[in-house]
């Protein structure tokens, strides 16, 4: 039974969007911050993404395995394909450039907001399939959250933006998730014989996030020992998690 309503999702939505402007903050004490902690972050929000993935997997699976198997391809290939455009297209918006500290910060920008409607989906498909779910998704992607936005303030501030400024970019990227967690959730309730194909449309979005963007990320800001620990405990503590708040 779906006890979640349109307002909670999109409330939900709204507070991991302004997660990301959590990673501004250290800036607001330090105005150099080692790269290593951005690693760090990065590599825990790769393992927890990687198990909210297989939640959406898990829950798909249940339902029907080959609209999940349709909707996780195509999320992949749609989520490459906006990532492409878009850097096809950074040449097309120079006026940014300066509020955003240059070429750099205008596409780690660009490319997390993309990156935002693919995680507002989750959210809204999640929530579509069970509240447990949805806010465990949620809860995946508001801790990613931090980092990205701690990625932008590390392009950012050094250039001179204000780290309240970084912090709004920040915020900026992932407005599109409460923008697309309610179409998507209502999506899933009408057409509810298709909640596979929206599950498999997050995870295969998510999963090419994890192992495209997050991981390589994270290897270049610190050691691969480190990455791969805490990734396996980031993983093990959402699948652990999942299993706990299932029955609830």
């Amino acid at each position: 039974m779906h006890t979640a309503n349109v307002w909670t999702v999109f409330w939900v939505a709204l507070g991991t969007a302004l997660a990301t402007g959590l990673g501004a903050l250290p800036f607001v004490i330090i105005r150099n911050f080692s790269r290593k902690w951005l690693g760090i972050f990065n590599a825990a929000a790769a393992g927890l993404m990687l198990g909210a993935s297989v939640g959406l997997i898990n829950q798909g699976v249940l339902v029907n395995l080959g609209l999940l198997t349709v909707g996780t391809i195509g999320g992949l290939f749609l989520i490459i394909f906006l990532n492409n455009r878009l850097k096809q297209n950074h040449e097309a918006h120079h006026q940014l450039f300066h509020s955003t500290g240059g070429l750099r910060g205008f596409l780690i920008v660009g490319v997390m907001t993309i990156h935002s409607f693919a995680e507002g989906i989750g959210i809204g498909v999640a929530y579509g399939g069970n509240v447990a779910l949805g806010a465990l998704i949620a809860v995946a992607i508001a801790i990613h959250n931090i980092p990205e936005g701690l990625a932008i303030s590390l392009v950012m501030v050094p250039r001179g933006t204000s780290p309240v400024k970084a912090s709004l970019w920040s915020v900026f990227s992932s407005l599109p998730q409460p923008l697309m967690a309610v179409p998507a959730y209502l999506f899933v309730l009408i057409f509810h014989p298709f909640l596979p194909l929206g599950l498999g449309l997050a995870a295969g979005a998510m999963l090419w996030m994890v192992f495209s963007e997050l991981v390589p990320e994270a290897l270049q800001d610190t050691d691969h020992n480190t990455v791969g620990i805490v990734v396996t405990l980031a993983l093990a503590a959402m699948i652990a998690l999942q299993v706990l708040i299932q029955p609830f």
